[in-house]
């Protein structure tokens, strides 16, 4: 039997494209090495984004074709982006806004007011301040360290889960420690608090989990199935190549393709955050369209890094990038010569005339699981018909790319497929 989708996997796979946000102490002080300076954090009063403007964030995201947006509310160092109540680390503590600000309270504000769906990352594996690094344990090793560190995660994970309203997606960087294992209790609290969010490597028992694509290049494998053996638990540190999902995979657990939009081997931090000067790295418009064929036309969604800087604000320099990327995906289908859709083994598109086509869309209907497991498209040439491409793999979407060739003609063929397959377009 075919894995089978939350409702909200397939509002996910909907939105196709989303953003990441970093904003942390190390922008302000960007010598600052976590993992090099162990027992120390740059005071929360170098944290001063004076002219901040979610709204300038979240109209960007817009322009590059989001549909969602994550917001990284805690990242490693530990220094909190909201007035949590954990600890005084955090945006309470800092000269912004005179310690009264919430940028978590604005993100969320500016989601609802451009209609972007808002997701919030927070580390449980990581925190510079409290001496914790991955997979979630303290330092020291000692017991009571740990239980208190855990109570903490929960009390933080409470507040953002419990006060800012409906969240689309949580993000988990470097999994969740095991109850088992000494971690904390997060499954009881995501059931209670935000049941109807996708979670990116949580905990396995989570209703709609997501789980990485191997790297963070923004490519996906082919085939890249939503279904899968295993989930993921990494920090994307390290590639991993057995990310690509398996057509009789019991758990229904689709892959989020995420990549800075800096060179992540010549800008700061790998290229989430911002440093002054590094708009040199910023990866061409050319380079993020190839990355969108290679993550949503394979099955996945594409999460693109959106660095914020020392102002507060997205740099022009991004926003002329991400808004080209928009323009130029939605340029790339601008223009549909036919379409259909329907079950069966064949599906056929005919022209009244000869049209030139340069790239064909498949999509499933995933409400009934990923049943197409290889498919072909053949067309009618001036010559007669030709077999264009093949492939394995549908699910949400598949774009074929081709050199571009007149056609009368065109189907759609399914060579083998496990159940009903319903084809959604």
């Amino acid at each position: 039997m075919n894995a089978l989708p939350a409702k909200t996997h397939r509002l996910w796979a909907d939105c196709e494209i989303g953003v990441i946000i970093h904003l942390d102490v190390q922008v302000f002080e960007p010598s600052y090495r976590f993992r090099e300076q162990r027992g120390y954090v740059p005071p929360a009063s170098v944290f001063n984004p004076r002219a901040l403007d979610t709204d300038q964030w979240i109209e960007t995201a817009v322009k590059a074709g989001a549909k969602y947006a994550v917001l990284v509310a805690k990242h490693c160092s530990g220094f909190s982006l909201w007035p949590t109540k954990a600890h005084d680390y955090s945006v309470a503590a800092c000269p912004w806004r005179g310690g009264k600000g919430d940028i978590v309270a604005d993100f969320i504000a500016s989601c609802q007011r451009f209609g972007v769906r808002p997701g919030l990352y927070a580390s449980a594996s990581c925190n510079a301040f409290l001496n914790v690094d991955n997979p979630g344990r303290v330092l020291s090793g000692d017991a009571g360290e740990q239980e208190r560190y855990n109570r903490i995660v929960e009390q933080q994970l409470t507040e953002l889960w419990g006060n800012y309203g409906p969240l689309f997606e949580i993000w988990f960087d470097g999994g969740v420690l095991p109850v088992v294992q000494g971690g904390p209790y997060i499954v009881p609290l995501l059931t209670k608090l935000q049941p109807d969010a996708v979670v990116f490597q949580g905990p396995k028992e989570c209703a709609s989990l997501l789980r990485w694509v191997g790297n963070e290049r923004g490519e996906a494998p082919y085939p890249c199935w939503s279904s899968t053996t295993m989930t993921t638990s990494d920090d994307g540190t390290k590639e991993r190549i057995d990310c690509a999902g398996s057509p009789d995979g019991i758990l229904w657990a689709p892959a989020e393709a995420d990549m800075p939009n800096r060179d992540q081997h010549k800008a700061f931090m790998g290229g989430w955050f911002w440093r002054e000067n590094d708009e040199q790295f910023l990866y061409s418009v050319e380079h993020l369209v190839e990355r969108y064929y290679q993550s949503v036309g394979r099955n996945t969604n594409l999460l693109l890094g959106m660095v914020i800087d020392d102002r507060g604000l997205v740099p022009e320099a991004d926003v002329r990038q991400c808004t080209g990327f928009g323009r130029a995906v939605a340029r790339d289908f601008s223009r549909c010569l036919g379409r259909t859709s329907g079950n069966g083994n064949e599906l056929t598109i005919a022209f009244s005339g000869q049209e030139t086509i340069d790239r064909i869309v498949i999509m499933e209907d995933i409400s009934s699981g990923e049943c197409i497991r290889s498919y072909a498209v053949d067309v009618v040439t001036e010559n007669g018909v030709q077999r264009l491409c093949a492939g394995s793999a549908v699910g949400h979407k598949r774009i074929e790319r081709i050199p571009p060739v007149p056609v009368s003609s065109i189907t759609l063929k399914i060579l083998s497929a496990e159940g009903i397959q319903a084809i959604r377009s």
